[in-house]
């Protein structure tokens, strides 16, 4: 396990940046898709339909990797190289949904989302990190 810098927890949760989760094919090809995430401790949470592309990918092989960037000046980036552990526990789904949907769409939209989102069938994926790579100012 990795622990994550309080400068690394800061950038990864500033705003509204979204991951990008990579991870593999049934037929090993790469793939890329974005989520809400949000800093547990050391871990990224997110959440993901169990019969996704995603949560397909995690049950055949949890080893995934998610990358989040800065679009603006000074540029930077983490990638956190991980592990997950998924659970479709009723109430850490939607005690993860709720944070995940306050910090996108707002605190005054975070439990509709957590609704929403914390339901059967939906897999609350919590990566525990191996590896991390930072470049937090790409411009000094």
């Amino acid at each position: 396990m990795t622990a994550l810098t309080p400068e690394i927890r800061a950038f990864l949760s500033s705003g509204t940046r979204t991951g990008k989760l990579g991870f593999v094919a049934a037929d090993g090809r790469p793939l890329v898709a974005p989520i809400w995430f949000v800093v547990d401790g050391d871990d990224l949470l997110f959440n993901t339909g169990s019969t996704t592309a995603k949560g397909r990918a995690i049950a055949r092989d949890p080893r995934l990797v998610i990358c989040v960037d800065s679009e603006v000046p000074p540029f930077g980036f983490v990638q956190v190289q991980g592990v997950a552990e998924t659970s479709e526990d009723p109430d850490e789904l939607i005690r993860s949904a709720t944070e995940i949907g306050g910090r996108y769409m707002g605190a005054d939209r975070a439990e509709e989302f957590g609704r929403r989102n914390g339901v059967p069938g939906e897999l609350l994926v919590r990566l525990r990190p191996t590896k991390v790579i930072a470049e937090l100012d790409m411009t000094a």
